[in-house]
């Protein structure tokens, strides 16, 4: 598969600065643009640019503000922004920098020092993702861990509230784990958390979803834009996916064979809401069905959170 290029986002009232800008660098890059402030807000958060080429002097809302703004959001707070200015005096330059801004080029526009510019920095964040995305990863599994999840539950869920779009948490753990690794021991039992992290990431199979592991034995999936219907035939896709393997289980009342059994809970958030709420209900629903005899799947659609 070809390596996805990197995106840019140019911001500039001036129409010829875009074709300018745009000219120099889409050959290496894809670029996106915007002429005003709200409108390069709201491509940040559906473009997700590596990188916002940025200019200061915008009416309405300027490029400072605009910087604050991206930077003020947890979602967009790691998008490095560069500013391009014909202003180049050191007030406007610290202010940039104050602002959050990892740069600062002026006018007129120099193809050489932008192409520059934009390897050096797209380089360091490349970096910076990839000496994060190992800090979000279990060391047993290999999927993301709980530091990842709440980071992108919490994204997530302001996003939804947003746009009024529903969000659905599952929550699944392997049943009798414990008799399991009394049986077979730790090594074993720990291969057996492998094979599960494995079936549930080959069967999340959208980009925006998510499979970390929550603790223990136990899994979440975070399925953004997915209703209860949607995310209850993702829960026993999973459910089934694991019991497919037949990874013995000589001491599960269950089966003869490893289970699982989840949690799953749908929701349309609200602004004011709580997303730990909605992993508390999820949490509820997969004991319910535990109790119900396990290797089960119980779901709910609650009221906005």
């Amino acid at each position: 598969m070809a390596e996805l290029r990197p995106k840019i986002l140019v911001v500039d009232d001036i129409p010829s600065n875009v074709h300018v800008l745009s000219r120099i660098l889409k050959d290496e890059y894809d670029i996106y643009f915007a002429t005003d402030g709200e409108k390069a807000l709201d491509l940040v958060q559906v473009r997700m640019p590596d990188l916002v080429l940025l200019d200061i002097m915008m009416p309405g809302m300027d490029g400072f503000e605009v910087c604050r703004r991206i930077k003020g959001d947890p979602a967009t707070h790691d998008i490095p922004v560069i500013f391009i200015s014909a202003k180049s005096e050191v007030e406007d330059e610290t202010r940039g920098l104050e602002v959050g801004a990892i740069d600062f080029i002026t006018k007129p526009i120099s193809p050489p020092i932008v192409k520059a510019r934009v390897r050096n920095h797209l380089l360091l964040k490349r970096q910076t993702d990839l000496l994060r995305s190992l800090s979000f990863l279990d060391g047993l599994t290999g999927i993301a861990n709980r530091r990842r999840f709440d980071d992108a539950m919490s994204r997530e869920w302001r996003r939804c509230a947003r746009a009024h779009l529903p969000l659905s948490l599952i929550i699944l753990d392997v049943d009798h784990f414990k008799a399991y690794n009394d049986q077979y021991g730790h090594q074993v039992g720990d291969e057996c958390l492998r094979v599960v992290a494995e079936v549930l990431s080959e069967r999340t199979r959208r980009p925006s979803d998510l499979v970390a592991r929550y603790g223990g034995e136990e899994f979440v999936c975070l399925l953004p834009e997915t209703d209860g219907p949607g995310a209850t035939r993702v829960a026993e896709d999973l459910r089934a996916g694991v019991a497919e393997r037949r990874i013995p289980h000589a001491q599960s009342p269950v089966a003869p064979f490893v289970t699982i059994s989840l949690g799953v809970a749908t929701v349309i958030p609200s602004a004011a809401g709580s997303p730990d709420r909605l992993a508390e209900i999820a949490d509820q629903l997969l004991y319910r069905a535990k109790r119900a005899g396990r290797n089960r799947v119980q779901d709910a659609t609650v009221p906005a959170l």
